[in-house]
């Protein structure tokens, strides 16, 4: 179910106030007339670019997950053309995330938690974001070569989740960099 519409700044200015209350407060904690105030709009230019207060959701999280898939896809093109590099960059970009300023941990990981019925859209969406990211990792990990990539991926997103919600609960990077270790050791194995 995509939110696409066409841009228009009352829309982008709605989107943006979204997302920053919802990532601070929570999706369902933050209601309608709380998000109306924050971004200074009247109800109907609300509802003129959403149907409901769940497609707002929806566009935040395709947002989001835009974002950060061109986000990761851009440091892994960075690292160069070495699969071990790339495969590194990740958890480089992890790290990066966690210390920027922003980081409140994961909205697609709030978002799966706050709506943890898996046939609810906002859920599946938020799943589609770790399934695409997994795909990536299938990729990274086929390039390095590994045996079993898809369960090697499975495993590396443990990690990344894990060391999400242990750095925004101890409001450390440090878990970036032990990813990254545990990661590397679970690649090497995997190509030996």
């Amino acid at each position: 179910m995509s939110t696409a519409q066409p841009a228009s700044p009352k829309r982008a200015h709605l989107l943006a106030t979204a997302r920053r209350l919802f990532y601070r407060d929570g999706y369902r904690v933050v209601g309608i007339d709380t998000l109306l105030a924050e971004a200074g709009v009247a109800k109907m230019t609300l509802y003129n670019h959403f149907a409901s207060k769940e497609e707002l959701i929806l566009a935040v999280i395709e947002e989001q997950d835009a974002e950060v898939r061109a986000a990761l896809t851009a440091a892994v093109a960075a690292a160069g053309r070495s699969p071990t590099r790339q495969f590194q960059a990740v958890f480089d970009w992890l790290k990066g995330w966690f210390e920027s300023d922003d980081f409140k941990g994961c909205a697609f990981l709030r978002a799966l938690s706050e709506y943890p019925e898996p046939d609810h859209p906002i859920h599946r969406a938020a799943w589609r974001h770790k399934q695409a990211v997994n795909t990536l990792l299938v990729g990274l990990v086929t390039d390095a070569g590994a045996r079993h990539p898809t369960e090697l991926a499975d495993a590396l997103g443990l990690l990344i989740n894990g060391a999400i919600l242990s750095a925004h609960a101890t409001g450390s990077s440090a878990p970036a960099a032990t990813a990254r270790t545990a990661a590397a050791t679970l690649l090497k194995h995997a190509t030996a």
